[in-house]
Formats: C-alpha cells, sequence, structure tokens
C-alpha cells in the first residue's frame, strides 16, 4: 500500500527537524559534542531554543535522533514476514534490501558528514553509550516480537541476541571500512556477502526458529 504523502504542516516540522539536526552536526564537527550548547544549535538553525526541545529532548537526541528511527528495524522485520519465512531469513531480506540500496542505516553512505558523524561517536563517550542503548533497545523490541509468537522469553531473548549480533558485526565492519577511506559503493558486495555468511552462521543454530509465521 502506498504511503498517502505528507500534509504541509507535517512538512515544515520535517524540514524544521531536519535544518536543526544538519546546524547541529556542522557545529559537533567543527568544535567537538561537548563544547556546542543547545543555545548555541538554536541560534545557528535560527529557531529558539524550546523549539529544539520540542524537536528534542536533549542534546545528545539532537544528533542522533536519524539513528533511534531505526531502533525497530529488525522487530519490524520479523513482526511483518512472509508466512513461512523465518526470522533469520526476514532479518537477512530486509538488511540486504537495504545494502543494494546503499542505505545508510546499515553503514552504507559514505556521505562525508555521516563518516565524521561515526568518528564523533567513537570519540564521545555519552555518544557511545547513547548508540550502545539503541542497539539494546532493538534487541529487547526483537525479543519482544518473538516472545509474543512463541511465548517463550528466555528463548525469545537468546535469538534476539544472536540475531542482533550478527546484523551489527557487519554494520561495525561497514563503519570500520568508511573510517579507513574505503567508498560504500566498493564495499557492496563485500558487505552483502559478508551479511550472508552472518545470518547463515546463525541460522545453523536457529534453525527455522520461530517457524511458520
Amino acid at each position: 500500500m502506498a504511503e498517502e504523502p505528507l500534509g504541509l504542516r507535517e512538512r515544515k516540522k520535517r524540514q524544521t527537524a531536519h535544518r536543526i539536526w544538519r546546524t547541529a552536526l556542522d557545529l559537533f564537527l567543527q568544535r567537538g559534542f561537548d563544547k556546542v550548547s543547545v543555545a548555541e544549535i538554536a541560534a545557528a538553525a535560527d529557531v529558539s531554543k524550546m523549539t529544539v526541545f520540542n524537536y528534542f529532548g536533549t542534546k545528545e537526541d539532537v544528533l542522533l535522533g536519524p539513528m533511534e528511527e531505526h531502533v525497530a528495524d529488525a522487530a519490524d522485520a520479523v513482526r511483518d514476514r512472509r508466512p513461512g519465512e523465518s526470522a533469520v531469513d526476514a532479518l537477512r531480506r530486509q538488511f540486504l534490501a537495504r545494502v543494494d540500496g546503499r542505505d545508510p542505516s546499515v553503514g552504507l553512505s559514505d556521505d562525508v558528514r555521516l563518516v565524521r558523524l561515526h568518528r564523533l561517536i567513537g570519540e564521545t563517550p555519552a555518544l557511545a553509550r547513547r548508540v550502545m542503548l539503541f542497539r539494546l533497545r532493538g534487541v529487547d523490541l526483537l525479543a519482544e516480537v518473538l516472545t509474543e509468537e512463541t511465548g517463550d522469553r528466555l528463548m525469545a531473548d537468546i535469538a534476539a541476541r544472536q540475531l542482533m549480533a550478527a546484523r551489527d558485526a557487519v554494520i561495525l565492519e561497514n563503519h570500520r571500512r568508511l573510517l579507513a577511506g574505503d567508498r560504500a559503493e566498493d564495499m557492496a558486495a563485500d558487505c552483502a556477502a559478508l551479511a550472508e555468511r552472518a545470518f547463515d552462521l546463525v541460522e545453523k543454530g536457529l534453525q527455522g526458529y520461530p517457524g511458520n509465521a
């Protein structure tokens, strides 16, 4: 089903949020995360400080908001999977589609700002902690989906951790290569092959879990 077009109000809200994010990112990259205040972000984006907080709860949220939007990706893939498709295959299919699309959410964008953002996260403990919390939340959301289907929380937790570990390991390898200077286009084939191997490894342990949808 095609998505309904956004109304003017919603488009303007998204444009404002994106402007704040781009402005904040540029300031953080120039001066470092800890040396930029929310007030300075607001002034540079030509909005009030209150407007920034209306869109983003904290300074960390300003920068990492686009990443947080993908926390539920794995859970969504498994919840909405095809009849008879395993959780492994659903997540594999979603991931490979994003590799084909050179999607930043799987670490396949060599946009200079995004590459520098990955470096900034690694150099800033507050940001690195927040990204780790995103990953843990992704595991919890996936486990919730599997628990709803199977009724076994413990096995759902184990399966979710294996699935997310495979997925995140491939993404982190992409980030490592981007920071080393590789181009996303040159990485795509390697990424797809690595993802196939990673999900195959998990599949050998899960063997079609949790069964038919």
